[in-house]
């Protein structure tokens, strides 16, 4: 949702109950097989795939500034867009089921999954880390649809535990930019949040 909300797209939010299985009944894996969220319908085109959303968006609104035309610059963003979607998103998933999903289905945090994967998250937030040394976004002087993505799996990284505080870069760019932006604080959900599907039929 932050992801349009940044963009100025209108859309209608369609309530989605993932933890009633919503998301698994016929009427949704019609719209995406792989029952999962976000799902965007725009007339008859149906497009799953948060970071394929941000880009269709982008480009169908022409957001010039979120998302650059400037080749250079549009490969960097794809560059950031699809390490979140191979590396970044499945690490910080451990902690948000472990610490916040488990907890909602009154089931206790697995430690040794936690710990297993401590490593992992330190090798990927120090990447993080060293490309926001001395710079405010990810892709130049303005945030875009790079930065929305990337930031999207640690909105909850309280609530999940993420263990964030020894990549000073990271968080200054996270509570000082991120969550500066309207777009995010119109959108940030906590914990017992459902999750939607947008529909854009504009």
């Amino acid at each position: 949702m932050a992801g349009l909300e940044f963009l100025g797209v209108d859309f209608e939010r369609v309530r989605v109950d993932f933890f009633a299985g919503e998301h698994k009944e016929p009427a949704f894996t019609r719209l995406n097989p792989n029952a999962s969220l976000p799902v965007l319908t725009d007339g008859d085109f149906v497009l799953w795939e948060s970071n394929a959303i941000l880009q269709f968006a982008a480009d169908k609104h022409e957001c010039s500034q979120a998302y650059p035309k400037d080749p250079l610059i549009r490969a960097d963003i794809h560059r950031w867009m699809l390490w979140e979607a191979a590396n970044w998103f499945a690490c910080c998933y451990v902690y948000m089921v472990e610490n916040c999903a488990k907890p909602l289905m009154d089931a206790e945090p697995d430690e040794e999954i936690l710990a297993a994967q401590g490593e992992r998250f330190h090798q990927l937030a120090l990447i993080l880390d060293e490309r926001l040394a001395g710079q405010a976004w990810l892709c130049g002087d303005n945030p875009t649809i790079a930065d929305i993505a990337v930031a999207a799996p640690m909105h909850m990284y309280g609530e999940a535990k993420l263990p964030v505080e020894p990549h000073k870069n990271l968080m200054r760019w996270m509570k000082k930019n991120i969550e500066s932006l309207p777009a995010w604080q119109n959108t940030h959900v906590g914990p017992g949040f459902t999750l939607d599907k947008a529909d854009n039929s504009d």
